[in-house]
């Protein structure tokens, strides 16, 4: 299911009249076939007669011809009797034109068994098709005093390698994985997938204000997408950028800093469900600040630092009402860490 970004990730099983399950599959990368095609294609390589079947989806089949075509045609083409959804599709191409051509041509339709997880499956795509902008989850690895490095900058490694494992986990779901110049000119990273297999990796976007971003960075991999925001689109230095294959973009707010808010939006644009966030304590706090961050994704090492870097940098705060309310989803050890998951109250009802 990870390889269907910028795509929703949809599933679906197809039963016999009987009951009996006859196909299944998945949605594929963009541009290939999603996840009806695919069941289809499972009960015709298995020899199962598709004709009176009820199909169960994960997400509204869609009906407009985009890098395929129509979902909802090749069901009724097939003899789908009944689709069994578990929600509409927040596409506003799509959004209820589904059902309605389902319906239309005498196929049976019930909404709603599972509505919740599939939404929750798919939290990035329902943000950027309604709210237009990605889902920012912002990843911290700190201290149980919450120190994501020492005053010097020493950080590798706080935490134990199974978090570092799983953090790759996180990554491998998201769209594009961001970070700030800061990270970038200290630790060099590769902003990619390599602790756990992979279908593909995210993209890599960098916030360099000052268009700072060294041409030899090791974030630049071949045939991978770079964005680089910045708020000074010196030429030279754009030019060296795009010569790796960086894309540049000038978007220039207060105090020469990029706009964040206005990224966000591109990105969406670009077709971003999932920002996965991995930066430092400034750009960390510019986002918190700026009330850009939807989920905190936090592992908790069991160790006292003391003195150093915090997870975000922001405030004084003059009263506690004006502190930052989170309500916890989950937490659970992850080797001899601990893995907390934090979502602001309200972000995910859009």
């Amino acid at each position: 299911m990870l390889l269907a970004a910028p795509n929703p990730r949809v599933g679906c099983v197809l039963h016999s009249p009987t009951g009996q399950e006859i196909g299944h599959g998945h949605t594929q990368q963009a541009g290939g076939p999603h996840a009806e095609i695919m069941a289809l294609r499972d009960a015709a390589a298995r020899g199962h007669d598709v004709r009176g079947a009820t199909a169960y989806v994960t997400l509204e089949p869609c009906s407009h011809q985009g890098r395929t075509g129509p979902c909802c045609d090749a069901l009724i083409a097939a003899g789908i009797a009944k689709v069994v959804a578990a929600i509409a599709d927040p596409n506003p191409l799509v959004s209820g034109r589904g059902f309605e051509r389902l319906r239309a041509a005498g196929v049976e339709v019930e909404i709603g068994p599972c509505g919740a997880e599939s939404r929750e499956l798919n939290l990035g795509f329902f943000s950027r098709m309604i709210r237009k902008t990605p889902w920012v989850r912002l990843k911290v690895a700190a201290s149980l005093d919450g120190k994501t490095a020492l005053d010097n900058g020493t950080s590798q490694w706080i935490t134990s390698e199974a978090a570092r494992t799983d953090g790759h986990a996180w990554r491998a779901r998201a769209c594009a994985v961001l970070s700030g110049i800061g990270t970038v000119l200290e630790d060099d990273p590769q902003l990619d997938v390599r602790l756990v297999d992979t279908p593909r990796q995210p993209h890599a976007v960098v916030v360099d204000s000052r268009l700072e971003t060294p041409p030899d960075a090791r974030l630049f991999t071949p045939g991978r997408k770079v964005y680089i925001y910045t708020a000074q689109a010196d030429a030279a230095r754009q030019a060296a950028l795009q010569s790796r294959g960086a894309t540049v973009v000038a978007l220039p707010g207060e105090h020469g800093k990029v706009d964040l808010r206005a990224m966000l939006t591109d990105l969406a644009r670009k077709e971003i469900n999932e920002l996965h966030v991995e930066a430092g304590h400034k750009l960390n706090g510019s986002l918190v600040r700026e009330g850009l961050v939807d989920e905190f994704l936090v592992y908790l090492a069991p160790l006292l630092i003391g003195q150093g870097r915090d997870m975000a940098s922001f405030g004084p705060l003059r009263e506690l009402a004006q502190a930052v309310p989170l309500a916890f989803r989950s937490c659970e050890p992850v080797g001899p860490d601990l893995r907390v998951v934090a979502r602001i109250p309200g972000r995910d009802s859009f």
